[in-house]
C-alpha cells in the first residue's frame, strides 16, 4: 500500500512539473501580441510620466497626457479599430526594458532614443519623431543657430552630459558652462550667465512652452530619433505598428497630433 502511495506521488509531482514548465513555455512575453491584442481590443504601452509635452501625468483628470500618448492611441485605432483600448503603463529610462522583456507592456514609447546597443534587446519601429541636440536662447537673441556660437558665447550645460561633449564639437570656440542639473542651466540663462542652453530638443521645447519668451534655435544638430520599442520576435506587431504610422502620415493623423503639441514649430517633426 505504502509502495503505490509513494509511486501515486511521483507522479502527481511529475506532472505538476510538467505543467509549470508548460505554462512557463507560454509566457505572456511569448505570446503573438499582434493576436493577443485582437482579442482583447487592447494595446498597453509603457510611457514617461514626467517628461513635459511627451508623456505627463495631469494632477487634475489623473490622466497622462502629451505626444506620445497621443500618438499611442492613434496607433491602436489604425491597428485595432476605433474599439481598441490604449492603456498606460509608467516606464522610466531604467525600467521600460525590463517591463517590456517581462510581458508587462507591449511596446514602449517613451522619447526612447533609436541606437545600435538598444537594438540587440528590442526591435524599433521606423522614427516617429526626429529628436537630436539643439539650443534654447531667448526671444530675439543675435544666435539662429549653432553656426553662431563663437569665443564671445557661453553655452550651458549639464555636467557629465552628452550634449556637453557634443557642444564641444560643433562649436570649438565657445565657452561651455556646465551646471548640475537642467533646472540649474535655465535659472543660469534666465540670469544672464550664458548665452544658450544645450541638450535634446524634447527637453528643450518643454522648456519653451514653459517659458515663453524663450525659443529654440535653429534645427536639431545631432540624430538622436525616437522610436517605439517592441520585443525580439514580434515581426507582426511591429510591421502593423509601421503600417499604422505610415498611414498616419499619409492621412493627417500625425500633423494633426504635432500641431496640437508643437504648434508653429518643425522641430523633431517627421515628414
Amino acid at each position: 500500500m505504502r509502495k503505490k502511495s509513494i509511486i501515486r506521488l511521483f507522479f502527481l509531482l511529475g506532472l505538476m512539473f510538467l505543467v509549470l514548465t508548460g505554462c512557463k513555455g507560454k509566457s505572456v512575453a511569448n505570446e503573438n501580441i499582434l493576436e493577443r491584442s485582437k482579442k482583447t481590443d487592447t494595446i498597453v504601452w509603457g510611457v514617461k510620466y514626467d517628461t513635459r509635452l511627451f508623456g505627463m501625468m495631469d494632477i487634475k483628470s489623473s490622466k497622462v497626457e502629451g505626444f506620445d500618448i497621443d500618438i499611442a492611441k492613434a496607433i491602436t485605432e489604425k491597428i485595432l479599430g476605433k474599439q481598441g483600448k490604449a492603456e498606460f503603463v509608467e516606464v522610466t529610462s531604467k525600467t521600460r526594458i525590463p517591463l517590456l522583456k517581462n510581458g508587462n507592456i507591449d511596446a514602449i514609447i517613451a522619447t526612447m532614443t533609436i541606437t545600435d546597443e538598444r537594438k540587440k534587446q528590442v526591435d524599433f519601429s521606423e522614427v516617429y519623431f526626429d529628436a537630436g541636440q539643439s539650443l534654447l536662447v531667448k526671444k530675439g537673441s543675435p544666435i539662429k543657430s549653432v553656426d553662431d556660437l563663437n569665443a564671445d558665447t557661453t553655452v550651458l550645460a549639464v555636467k557629465g552630459s552628452t550634449s556637453a561633449i557634443n557642444i564641444r564639437k560643433h562649436a570649438p570656440d565657445a565657452k561651455i558652462l556646465e551646471l548640475e542639473n537642467y533646472a540649474e542651466a535655465f535659472t543660469a540663462l534666465q540670469s544672464g550667465q550664458g548665452d544658450a542652453m544645450t541638450t535634446d530638443n524634447a527637453i528643450l521645447l518643454g522648456m519653451a512652452d514653459e517659458n515663453p519668451e524663450y525659443t529654440l534655435a535653429g534645427g536639431a544638430f545631432t540624430n538622436e530619433p525616437y522610436g517605439i520599442a517592441i520585443n525580439k520576435g514580434q515581426k507582426d506587431f511591429l510591421d502593423a505598428v509601421n503600417k499604422a504610422l505610415k498611414d498616419m502620415l499619409a492621412d493627417g493623423t500625425y500633423e494633426k497630433i504635432y500641431q496640437k503639441w508643437f504648434p508653429g514649430s518643425t522641430q523633431g517633426k517627421v515628414d
